[in-house]
C-alpha cells in the first residue's frame, strides 16, 4: 500500500496557495498530482485540515455488532451453514452479508465445523483387497 505524502510537502504546497499560486500550478511545482493539491487545499479551506488521513480500512467486521446472535446460532445447532446463517441474518437482523464475510467472521474466532462421520475412503494405493471370492464355503 502506498504511503501518504508527508506533513512538510502538505505544507509547502499549501503555504505556495495560500501565498497566491494556483493549486495546479503548486501541484506541478512540488511533483504532486493536480487532484491531490486540489484536495488538500479544498480540505483546508472548508476544515482547516492539512494533517494526512489515516489510510485503509478500520479494523473489525460489520458483523461484530452481532457477535452474539450469529454465536448463539452455532450454540442453538452446531452445524447451521453459512447460508442458513445469512438468511437468519437477513431475516431477524434485517442485515446482509455475504457468505465470504461469514466465514471470515469465524475464522477470525477460529470457529470451524468439522464433520465427525467416519469418512468412507479408500484404502493405502497398491494395498488392495482382491476381488470377492465366487466360492462359498462350505456351511
Amino acid at each position: 500500500m502506498a504511503r501518504a505524502y508527508g506533513q512538510d510537502l502538505r505544507a509547502r504546497v499549501l503555504d505556495a496557495v495560500a501565498g497566491g499560486m494556483s493549486a495546479r500550478r503548486a501541484a506541478v511545482h512540488y511533483g504532486v498530482g493536480a487532484a491531490t493539491a486540489i484536495v488538500w487545499v479544498r480540505r483546508a479551506r472548508q476544515d482547516g485540515e492539512t494533517a494526512a488521513r489515516r489510510q485503509g480500512q478500520p479494523k473489525g467486521s460489520k458483523l461484530d455488532q452481532h457477535a452474539g446472535f450469529l454465536l448463539g446460532l452455532i450454540a442453538a445447532k452446531a452445524d447451521t451453514t453459512l447460508r442458513e446463517m445469512q438468511g437468519r441474518l437477513r431475516a431477524d437482523r434485517g442485515m446482509g452479508a455475504g457468505v465470504g464475510t461469514l466465514w471470515r467472521f469465524f475464522a477470525a474466532r477460529a470457529i470451524t465445523f468439522k464433520k465427525n462421520r467416519p469418512r468412507r475412503r479408500t484404502g493405502p494405493a497398491g494395498r488392495r483387497r482382491g476381488a470377492p471370492s465366487l466360492v462359498r464355503a462350505p456351511t
